[in-house]
């Protein structure tokens, strides 16, 4: 990872009521994706066997296939655990992707963060 790509991005892990919320800020690319992929792996180790793991979107600018890839990862290892993962309030672009790539269908994506109180439907 480049000097650059490291103040692009920032991933960061809070608790909800939901289960732990990764709040993901700038570009998430090909030189940003693994520290995603590190982030969201330590939360579902570190919060063994939560019911929904929530990935907060609203400060992406920029998401590519390795990005995508990722978020799809961390699918597999939740699903793994009987974890749903749900992303909330996606930017345009991220939206984008999602529905140009067909995640949107594999995600539950949600334009709030959700409350703890809402069901974790995948």
């Amino acid at each position: 990872m480049t000097d650059s790509a490291a103040g692009r991005f920032t991933a960061t892990v809070r608790d909800s009521a939901a289960g732990p919320v990764v709040e993901a800020v700038g570009e998430l690319d090909y030189d940003s994706a693994p520290r995603l992929r590190g982030v969201l792996q330590r939360a579902l180790v570190v919060h063994p066997a939560p019911v929904m793991l929530v990935v907060d979107l609203a400060g992406v600018t920029f998401c590519d296939s390795a990005g995508l890839n990722a978020l799809l990862m961390a699918r597999l290892d939740a699903e793994r655990q009987d974890t749903v993962v749900r992303l909330a309030r996606p930017t345009h672009i991220v939206a984008r992707v999602l529905e140009i790539s067909g995640a949107d269908k594999v995600f539950r994506v949600d334009p709030d963060l959700p409350t703890g109180t809402d069901t974790p439907a995948g």
